[in-house]
């Protein structure tokens, strides 16, 4: 990755930082709206991902629409510069101040995940004198074979209306009359690798448009979610998703006439492009033998292993050792979960050394923390350097 190319370059930057390789980010840009266009498909960006302002004006630039979490990400698109129509806003509780923003701002959707919360929007579209446009987040209960904790599409998840629910419920939503339903969303989770799940996917799909149609439901976008994985075990055999291949298919097995198809990825974008770079402090050795790499980041920096449990490769970038050894990577935080890998294999590493921890774009910094009153980390851009 970057940090390698260019470790001199980084001695000397206060660490922990966050360096973002922006050639790659272009080039993952590319990658996405070139293989879109082929199909005309819609692509917007899940800024929960990532919202750093540098990023978002380079993926604003290509064309990307926003994908939405919550009020403050929606005002943080409009105040980046994307076009209100471009963005879309789920999120299992809003409240309503932030959905009487959303209402104001005249978005392309309000992705909508429950019956109660379409009924307050009717009330509040109706307070407002508007109709507003709306999606049925709807749970088509697949398992996408991730990590159980990003998994969202999956019966007793909380997010999305069980598709028994809206069955029930169908009469009563098409009498919203401040509501103008026109879309379905599906999201069936994050981190996917096994690109059959999105066989299975559209075929659900295509059974879900196909019965609401036939009950009167005027649907004229399917947005299919996003979760395309990245490679965290060797990001440098595969730094640019294959979008492609999950585009085509997609298009093979997605069934809904001339329908507008929406995308949301957030990881697949921003994941590779981002390193986490950090300091040696101190090294040492337990009473079990254990050799342990103290370093200044932490999980305040990047809080995905110890949330999680998940993998990021790790690199020592300015070590001229030839030797290898094992590490346990820890970090400054008053937590015994405070790790970044265990029994990691790393030059010899000493008081100084940097390291980068690999495929952070994604989900790093914007969920960074100031548990023990850590600063936040910064941000070097590779076109500063």
């Amino acid at each position: 990755m970057l940090s390698r190319q260019i470790a001199s370059r980084l001695q000397g930057l206060e660490t922990p930082f966050y360096l973002y390789d922006m050639e790659l980010l272009r080039q993952t840009l590319e990658s996405v709206m070139s293989a879109a266009k082929r199909y005309n498909y819609k692509v917007h960006y899940a800024i929960k991902a990532n919202y750093d302002p540098r990023l978002l004006a380079l993926i604003r630039d290509y064309g990307l629409g926003i994908d939405c979490a919550s009020g403050n990400e929606l005002r943080c698109a409009i105040e980046a510069g994307f076009d209100p129509k471009t963005i879309v806003y789920a999120g299992v509780g809003k409240r309503d101040k932030e959905l009487r923003y959303a209402i104001e701002q005249n978005i392309f959707a309000i992705n909508c995940e429950s019956i109660e919360e379409l009924q307050v929007l009717n009330r509040l579209a109706a307070e407002a004198g508007k109709r507003v446009d709306v999606a049925l987040r709807i749970n088509p209960d697949i398992d996408p074979k991730t990590n159980h904790c990003i998994d969202t599409g999956q019966a007793d998840s909380k997010f999305g209306i069980s598709y028994e629910e809206v069955l029930d419920h169908a009469a009563e939503l098409q009498g919203l009359e401040n509501l103008h339903i026109r879309g379905l969303h599906l999201h069936i989770g994050s981190q996917i690798r096994e690109l059959h799940v999105f066989e299975n996917m559209c075929l659900k799909v295509n059974s879900i448009v196909d019965y609401l149609t036939r009950l009167g439901f005027a649907v004229d976008f399917v947005d299919v979610g996003g979760g395309l994985g990245i490679n965290y075990d060797v990001p440098e055999n595969e730094p640019i998703p294959n979008f492609a291949s999950m585009f085509a298919i997609v298009h093979n097995h997605l069934k809904v006439g001339d329908r507008e198809v929406h995308f949301e990825f957030g990881r697949s974008i921003v994941g590779e492009c981002g390193e986490l770079i950090t300091q040696v402090l101190f090294t040492k050795t337990t009473a079990t033998g254990r050799r342990l790499l103290i370093v200044d980041a932490s999980m305040t920096e990047l809080i995905r292993p110890a949330l999680y449990g998940s993998y990021h490769n790790i690199e020592n970038i300015t070590s001229e050792e030839e030797l290898q050894s094992k590490y346990t990577v820890v970090g400054t935080a008053c937590e015994s979960t405070d790790v970044f890998d265990e029994n990691v294999g790393l030059k010899r590493t000493h008081r100084g050394d940097l390291l980068a921890i690999k495929s952070a774009g994604a989900y790093g910094m914007s969920m960074a923390s100031r548990y023990n009153l850590h600063d936040l980390p910064g941000a070097v851009y590779s076109d500063d350097l």
